[in-house]
């Protein structure tokens, strides 16, 4: 019976096969002459030389000897084309990525040297130091509160040769470094450069994972902390609540700037609110736009609503839209005489309120006293007690002027409006005037 193979035995061989061809082809190639590697716990790159026979690979420790002195870094990647990592770049790449992430900003040191992969000597070495930042960091803070520095200490680093040791503080105020520097250096017995940090760096060392689930990129591979601004959370029309947008440093989150000019160039595209527009479905005022779906809400002439793609829109047939009435909208009605309201409740006599204008003229007999009356009242004066409406006010009686409640015909007392009293001729300013004071109804 022929022995048949299966598919899963021929994958395995596949898979074997290609390792030994890699580590066949690893071992030919020569050791790298220069490495980037990763250091510190702000997370600075340098390119050092590399002259050790041993073939590191990506992730590997290594002792390097920067402008700090002795400690441990990360390898990222090697520069030579020859290397014994299968991830190198070359040295072009690699400046073009560091002119793309911030140029002369980016935190790039090239002044230092590879010395060696890190042993177990060292990586037990480098684990005692983390172990005795607790220590150092209570230290620290005693030295603060000693000094009255209203300030923050954020971490302390130490490195493996013990050279110096990296004390981060962050404040709102300003701070006398040299006499705090003098002081630590005395509580920790060591050589101590103080930093002042901001928001941004302190989450750099602190933070872990973000919202998104993703590590912060500030401690991930963002080195060049730019300040993002409100416009571009309102472009890409996120939410506007601060507890939303912000990160874990407090301010607005970083991400918010990585597609800020792919929505910048995409809404160049889009026409303006309220412009005029021709579709294929007649022209119209744009009233709304999308940026990411490139839409744009056209209320069309008819009255309808429709989105149109930007790039179904052309210019409109006439400038001005036709006079149709808005939807919904009453035609007007053409005005006349307005018909006379009727109230409801008991009907009012005619002799307490005047009719309406629209009423009859009255007889030449009759008085057109009411109307002037209504008036006269709230003045103040009374009009039946002279006999005529168009009376001077100089006939009446100062006490019935002075205020108070007036009695009417019927007996009812009707309340006048409290004026301001004048001053009789020849007293005060007007005393030469050489009139007589007025006198009440003869």
């Amino acid at each position: 019976m022929p022995i048949q193979p299966l598919p899963q035995f021929e994958t395995d061989l596949a898979e074997h096969l290609k390792e030994k061809e890699d580590r066949e082809a690893y071992e030919r190639l020569n050791a790298p002459s220069t490495i980037v590697v990763r250091f510190g716990v702000m997370l600075m790159v340098g390119e050092f030389p590399y002259r050790g026979d041993a073939k590191p690979g990506c992730g590997s420790k290594i002792v390097v000897r920067t402008h700090r002195g002795h400690e441990i870094g990360e390898m990222l990647t090697s520069t030579c084309p020859n290397a014994g990592c299968a991830s190198s770049v070359t040295r072009k790449q690699m400046l073009d990525y560091i002119e793309s992430s911030g140029g002369r900003d980016y935190p790039f040191y090239s002044k230092g040297r590879a010395l060696r992969i890190a042993t177990g000597e060292d990586l037990d070495r480098q684990a005692q130091i983390e172990q005795s930042k607790h220590g150092l960091r209570a230290l620290g803070r005693d030295v603060l509160k000693r000094m009255g520095i209203d300030a923050k200490l954020v971490d302390v680093e130490p490195i493996l040769g013990g050279e110096r040791t990296s004390v981060y503080i962050t404040s709102e105020q300003r701070i006398d470094t040299p006499e705090l520097t003098r002081e630590l250096t005395r509580a920790l017995d060591q050589h101590v450069e103080v930093r002042t940090i901001g928001a941004r760096d302190e989450a750099r060392i602190n933070a872990d994972y973000e919202r998104c689930g993703q590590y912060c990129c500030c401690k991930s591979f963002l080195k060049v902390l730019k300040p993002v601004s409100m416009k571009s959370a309102k472009m890409q029309k996120a939410t506007l609540d601060p507890l939303k947008i912000s990160g874990r440093c407090g301010r607005l989150m970083c991400c918010l700037r990585y597609e800020d000019q792919t929505y910048d160039e995409l809404r160049k595209n889009l026409p303006n609110r309220k412009s005029r527009v021709g579709t294929p479905e007649g022209d119209g005022f744009v009233i709304d736009t999308q940026i990411l779906t490139q839409l744009a809400l056209v209320r069309l002439d008819s009255g309808e609503q429709a989105a149109i793609p930007v790039e179904n829109l052309s210019e409109p047939d006439s400038l001005t839209p036709p006079p149709a009435p808005a939807p919904g909208a009453r035609a007007p009605t053409p005005r006349g005489p307005r018909p006379e309201r009727q109230k409801s409740g008991p009907a009012r006599s005619s002799e307490s309120r005047p009719g309406p204008k629209s009423e009859s003229p009255p007889a030449e007999g009759e008085n057109k006293a009411p109307a002037k009356r209504r008036r006269r009242s709230r003045r103040g004066g009374s009009s039946g007690e002279s006999g005529s409406p168009d009376a001077p006010r100089q006939n009446e009686p100062r006490a019935d002027r002075a205020g108070g409640s007036e009695p009417t015909s019927d007996g009812a007392s009707r309340k006048k409006r409290r004026r301001r009293r004048r001053r009789p001729p020849g007293q005060g300013s007007g005393g030469d005037s050489g009139g007589k004071p007025d006198a009440g109804p003869s």
